[in-house]
């Protein structure tokens, strides 16, 4: 069963202790954006299927990533893309909307999410592996 929007965005805004609803929201379509140009196949349809229409539209219909983005690259690409952000900022928005997207996404998906992205994804997820 997939959760709402509004309950999504609820979720972000609290993980991310922002103001308004508003700044979850830009978050995690920024966020969704990058992670989606990351992700392929049966993972990134699985994933999509079990969130909100809106952030599985942007999923789904992701920027063209040239190269896997290493966390902390990924994290100054959310950086560059939200008006007025930092690194500091960023990795809020990040951990915020990727923690989320663990929660939804169970532990067995965010394993198989894991495995499509470079090293050093699982703290921005919230789930760290040992080494």
């Amino acid at each position: 069963m997939r959760v709402s929007w509004d309950a999504f965005i609820a979720a972000v805004q609290e993980r991310g202790a922002y103001p308004s609803q508003q700044e979850a929201e830009r978050a995690s379509r920024v966020v969704m954006a990058l992670l989606g140009a990351h992700l392929v196949g049966e993972v990134r349809a699985e994933l999509a299927a079990r969130l909100p229409e809106t952030p599985a539209y942007v999923l789904l219909n992701p920027l063209q990533a040239h190269e896997p983005l290493p966390p902390e690259r990924f994290v100054r690409a959310v950086a560059a893309w939200i008006d007025g952000a930092t690194e500091k900022t960023a990795t809020r928005d990040v951990s915020a909307v990727l923690g989320v997207v663990a929660d939804i996404a169970g532990e067995d998906l965010t394993n198989r999410i894991l495995l499509q992205l470079p090293r050093g994804y699982d703290l921005l997820f919230g789930c760290p592996r040992p080494d």
